[in-house]
């Protein structure tokens, strides 16, 4: 199964979620503070990264940024106490992935693991079928490298970030419901989760402000099209 960085200082929620885990034969290795699960990222170099914001000499908002300087691809999921929009759309921001609010089940945290375990999966049973570079104006996107290009530059994309410009641009021209993305990514239509679609289209946008012929148009409350001009 899966190698994951657990950072989670909480001694019963720690161990309950390492056990559970383990059972699901996972390979878990626990770190109760920031700093500590920083050091074991390097070491052990993780699938997945579950992540608590609130923890001693680090928190978790500061190692996921550590994390993903080293690393633009490895899922983040927040666990998180803090049930206020800011701080979720802020873990988004820095380049979360998912987040779980406590308290959660173990049957939803590993539900949302394997949601990333099978699409990694699914990019690398289709990655030697599927065509790997899709050019598009004056741009390419490399779905096996999950790389943005364009005018000579290379931009590592998360995971998220790569499958939904890949939506995308799989609909190119055509609109694509916020709810259809919502479902075909994250696995459920909730506000939340819209609003951290947003950020992620925001981020996307910012890639592709290297390139004057696409563009992401807003269709507003309805979803997005990625377009190209002449």
């Amino acid at each position: 199964m899966a190698k994951i960085l657990l950072a989670e200082d909480d001694e019963n929620l720690g161990f309950m979620v390492s056990d559970n885990l383990e059972s699901l034969e996972h390979t878990v290795t626990w770190a109760k503070n920031g700093e500590e699960a920083l050091e074991f990222f390097n070491q052990s170099i993780p699938e997945i990264c579950l992540v608590d914001v609130m923890m001693p000499k680090m928190d978790g908002f500061v190692l996921a940024e550590k994390i993903r300087a080293i690393d633009e691809f490895v899922p983040i999921i927040f666990l998180t106490a803090k049930s206020l929009e800011e701080d979720k759309l802020r873990g988004f921001e820095i380049g979360g992935d998912d987040y779980v609010t406590k308290p959660f089940s173990i049957k939803e945290l590993a539900y949302r693991i394997q949601v990333f375990l099978r699409r990694t999966m699914d990019t690398s049973a289709s990655s030697s079928e599927a065509q790997q570079t899709i050019e598009f104006g004056n741009s390419s996107y490399d779905t096996v490298n999950i790389c943005y290009k364009a005018e000579g530059k290379k931009y590592p994309l998360t995971q998220m970030e790569g499958q939904l410009l890949k939506m995308l641009l799989n609909k190119k021209g055509t609109l694509v419901k916020r709810e259809d993305i919502l479902e075909e990514i994250w696995g459920e239509n909730d506000y939340f989760k819209g609003r951290s679609l947003d950020v992620f289209i925001t981020r996307l946008r910012k890639y592709l402000k290297a390139d004057q012929l696409v563009e992401i148009k807003n269709h507003h409350g309805v979803g997005f099209s990625l377009v190209e001009h002449n």
